[in-house]
């Protein structure tokens, strides 16, 4: 027997309009993701500012609207003044190993962001950074005079850079974080740093690194609360820091509730502190698998020449492993995305770790671009919902693996202004069966028919995309088919329709 689903849409539920940055990105001076990646000068494939055109083309099909830089750990050791000029020296980068050569600093930042659309949203180096040093960045970026406005102006950059968002550190609650502060120390750090960069510029919008506990973000939220905009959290269901394990779809699957119940459990925390609907949640590291980096992040300045240093470094190749980028990415991605999308009066941004190489969903190689699986389900959804969230039910048969089990589906609809388009994405997470699945608008007729889709599934739940089979997995417009109001999904696939709700029973 075909599992079973039944999806109802209440058109009548007040709808909510969601943030687009959530479908964000985000970028680190780590490995091959920005150096290699999205900016390389010496690539016949690049522009007169460095940046790949053929990553260009692929990152405006996702219409990424905000990514978060330089980091990440490698922030934590950053001093900004190293990126900018014309005389640029390369530094030492103490988190990941190696020579940094800082050639792409805040105003290829800028120009990359203004070239793509992207938000600027600098993360600010609160590790052995200062807070005159935190103030200083934005001055130099969105400040009208001053010295460091000065110093832009010097640099070729006569207008404000008007960078937006900001993010006071990031995972400085983490003990292997240069800079680590408990949150005694951190609470106070937060307000003094969102004090001191909004007399700079009092528009910009603040975010301030949390660990996802009581014990962390209440007391954050007691003392530096009312100047921060946003909280930031990060979370990856696969710790494979150390061992570059690759489980199969089914043991990757069973992780696709994992960001419902993180976001659910930080509503909480923002309830109880008093700053639900005060403060948006930035979900600005998220993925999957953690990043493969075993012996790293450091503190301190490494010997570029020790053989174990190198041994790690090449280490980090493994995540270029294209076999790991299965359907359970992409699959795992659309439930990270309904999560938020359900959640969107709480959920402001969040930001895939990383948007190129590493675990992301675009592979950069010397020769061209691979479009992973996970681009192609970030794409759907960046280019295929509606714009506002309806209140959806869902109804499912459980997938079972031993003693973990998730529902067999995943649904989220979404309408235009008029509550009259609506397109819904739904996702069958079985690995070999077909989905019976009923969609059903309340209180009006089945569905009967026709209507047009966005498809994407793979010859097998293992299926990746990879430099001799670059669309081994690609969506298809297809034409899917109601009758009662009952359609059969495919399995391991993700789907996005387009309904027009039933007109009501005369």
């Amino acid at each position: 027997m075909l599992p079973q689903a039944a999806i109802t849409i209440d058109a009548g539920a007040p709808t909510v309009k969601y943030s687009p940055m959530i479908f964000g990105g985000f970028l680190e001076h780590f490995d091959h993701q920005v150096y290699g990646g999205i900016y390389d000068p010496h690539s016949p494939l690049s522009d007169k500012n460095g940046f790949r055109r053929d990553v260009l083309a692929a990152l405006k099909e996702l219409r990424t609207p905000v990514v978060r830089w330089p980091g990440g750990c490698f922030v934590s050791g950053y001093h900004w003044e190293s990126g900018v000029g014309r005389e640029r020296k390369p530094t030492d980068d103490m988190a990941w190993g190696v020579k940094e050569p800082n050639t792409f600093g805040t105003d290829e930042y800028v120009k990359l962001c203004h070239e793509l659309g992207w938000e600027p949203y600098i993360c600010n180096n609160a590790g052995n950074g200062t807070i005159e040093e935190m103030r200083n960045w934005v001055e130099y970026c969105n400040g009208a005079y001053g010295k460091y406005a000065e110093m832009r102006r010097a640099n070729g950059y006569p207008a404000p850079r008007n960078v937006p968002i900001w993010s006071i550190g990031n995972e400085n609650y983490h003990p292997t974080e240069i800079g680590y502060k408990p949150i005694a120390q951190w609470a106070p750090f937060v307000e003094q740093a969102a004090k001191a960069m909004k007399a700079v510029d009092p528009n910009i919008k603040l975010t301030a690194a949390a660990e996802a506990t009581r014990e962390w973000t209440l007391p954050l939220l007691k003392t530096a609360g009312p100047y921060l905009d946003y909280i930031s959290i990060h979370d990856y269901w696969f710790a494979f820091y150390g061992k570059n394990e690759m489980p199969d779809y089914m043991t990757c699957i069973m992780k696709s509730e994992g960001p419902e119940k993180s976001i659910t459990k930080f509503i909480g925390i923002l309830e109880e502190a008093g700053y639900r609907g005060k403060i948006k949640i930035a979900y600005d590291e998220w993925n999957l698998r953690s990043w493969h980096h075993p012996g790293f992040p450091r503190m301190t300045v490494q010997d570029y020449s020790d053989p174990k240093v190198i041994e790690l470094i090449k280490a980090r190749d493994k995540n270029d492993i294209p076999s790991q980028y299965t359907m359970a990415d992409a699959l795992f991605t659309a439930s990270f995305y309904n999560a938020c999308l359900r959640h969107a009066e709480d959920v402001g941004m969040a930001n895939i770790a990383p948007l190129i190489n590493t675990r992301g969903p675009l592979f950069v190689y010397p020769g061209g671009i691979i479009r992973r699986t996970h681009f192609h389900a970030m794409s759907m959804y960046a280019n295929d919902l509606e714009p506002l969230v309806g209140k959806t039910e869902v109804a499912s048969d459980k997938l079972i693996q031993g003693k973990n089990s998730v529902p067999v589906a995943d649904a989220i609809a979404t309408t235009d202004n008029y509550g009259k388009s609506w397109a819904v994405a739904l996702v069958n997470r079985d690995p070999t069966k077909r989905l019976v699945c009923t969609v059903q608008f309340k209180g009006r007729p089945a569905l009967e028919g026709s209507y047009p889709a966005v498809v994407l599934e793979g010859d097998s739940p293992e299926a990746f995309n990879d430099i001799e089979h670059p669309d081994r997995v690609v969506p298809e417009k297809k034409t899917v088919i109601f009758h009662n109001g009952k359609v059969e999904l495919l399995p391991h696939s993700l789907t996005i329709v387009r309904l027009t709700m039933p007109a009501a029973r005369g």
